[in-house]
């Protein structure tokens, strides 16, 4: 059996960006039942902060959950305790960014792509994930 390694400055960080508290979720699994992206997420909204209130830095860095997260508050709006779930999420993500991992090349977007995508959506996607 693995050892579960409990990463407490991660923790400390999340929290930190986030200005969340991951121990007022208590697991309820409303935000995940409203997510409506959850269905395409490897590790559903619920798991995803369960992962960050035991520490589990690989499993939410390897996970494609905070990346699904279109931020539409519908997980927010369920939670009886009020966590800003959509802030968790931004939070992987931003610590993703400032570690320099998973980076899009720009100039490897196919052109087409850029003439026919929305704005909203390029400017939402290069945020993301282009350095």
């Amino acid at each position: 059996m693995a050892k579960l390694i409990i990463d407490k400055d991660f923790i400390r960080r999340i929290q930190e960006i986030s200005n969340q508290k991951l121990s007022d979720c208590y697991q309820c699994g409303r935000c995940t039942a409203g997510c409506p992206f959850a269905a395409f997420m490897d590790a559903p909204p619920n798991q995803i902060i369960r992962f960050m209130q035991l520490g589990m830095k690989n499993d939410i860095l390897t996970a494609n959950g905070p990346w699904f997260c279109a931020a539409c508050l519908v997980c927010q709006t369920r939670c009886p305790r009020g966590v800003d779930i959509p802030r968790l999420m931004e939070a992987v993500r931003t610590l993703h960014l400032r570690a320099k991992e998973g980076l899009l090349d720009v100039s490897a977007i196919d052109k087409t792509l850029l003439v026919d995508a929305p704005p909203l959506v390029l400017m939402s996607g290069l945020y993301k994930y282009a350095d």
